[in-house]
């Protein structure tokens, strides 16, 4: 129901919204995990890694969205050729203040 806050903390790590962590979420959540499919779908890998789930949940959490990684350094860019329109969109899906963030 639109407007109603949910408390219960579920979700995978790699897709989890920063508010699902802080247990006051809404839709909202969702546009943020399709976000992050968006980013591993362009990529080839998720926005916020860790060698563990804590480490994972952590960067939910406070990590910011950054399109480089340690493999973009070893073979080249994931996203050269990736348009500004979609790093934009991607962006604004994983914005951490949800009254920024776009719907759906």
């Amino acid at each position: 129901m639109p407007g109603h806050k949910l408390t219960k903390q579920i979700g995978t790590a790699y897709y989890i919204a920063p508010e699902v962590l802080a247990k006051s979420y809404d839709e909202k959540c969702d546009v943020w995990s399709c976000g992050v499919i968006m980013y591993i779908l362009l990529s080839g890998y998720p926005p916020f890694r860790g060698t563990n789930e804590k480490e994972i949940l952590e960067q939910v959490k406070f990590g910011s969205v950054c399109f480089e990684g340690i493999r973009d350094i070893i073979v080249g860019s994931a996203w050269m050729g990736v348009s500004k329109d979609a790093l934009e969109l991607i962006k604004r899906m994983l914005n951490r203040n949800t009254a920024g963030r776009i719907t759906a």
